[in-house]
């Protein structure tokens, strides 16, 4: 079997180690059960990243990446529905392939304080569905409910292994949480 190039191992170890973390958390994560989730030793795992922090900044960076390019693709549109679903269908399409970092984008959500900037990456959220959560709460608990909901049915999708069946039933999902129904 052909090696794989270093920037598909690294972006292999990067998703799993990113689910690993949304999922136990940066402390209750060992080097062992990262390194076993992709395959290697310990110390093969410690030959691409030097450390566990050195992985958790980098799926987090990873994750951050994937958000600001999502941003970058809608940032022309005007706020409202389609900017909306543009960006679901753009985040949904990065779950479904990389679920592990999408997962820990998410995290925040769940575990707040733990990313230390946790308070960027709200932002983030907030320019890409155009939202003042303190001004907006309604609104702001429709997008946090389809953004949980792609979260779980992208990781549903990812284990039951047929995405192409399940995308647009997570999109309709999606855009019925925001109140905009299928077009």
């Amino acid at each position: 079997m052909p090696r794989q190039p270093r920037a598909g191992v690294d972006e292999r170890i990067l998703d799993a180690a990113a689910a690993l973390f949304a999922r136990h958390g940066f402390e209750q994560t060992s080097v062992k059960a990262l390194a076993d989730a992709v395959g290697l030793s310990k110390a093969g795992l410690l030959h691409h990243f030097p450390s566990k922090e050195a992985l958790f900044e980098a799926a987090w960076e990873q994750s951050r990446v994937i958000c600001r390019h999502v941003l970058e693709l809608v940032s022309d549109m005007p706020a409202g529905p389609a900017r909306e679903r543009r960006s679901v269908e753009l985040l949904t399409d990065y779950a479904l392939d990389r679920p592990g970092m999408v997962s820990l984008l998410f995290r925040s959500m769940t575990a707040p304080g733990e990313d230390p900037q946790q308070a960027q990456d709200e932002l983030l959220l907030n320019e890409m569905f155009v939202i003042d959560p303190t001004t907006e709460l309604p609104r702001a608990i429709r997008i946090v409910g389809a953004l949980s909901a792609m979260a779980v049915l992208t990781l549903l999708a990812n284990q039951e292994g047929d995405k192409t069946l399940w995308r647009p039933l997570i999109l309709a999902t999606c855009y019925d949480a925001l109140g905009h129904r299928e077009a």
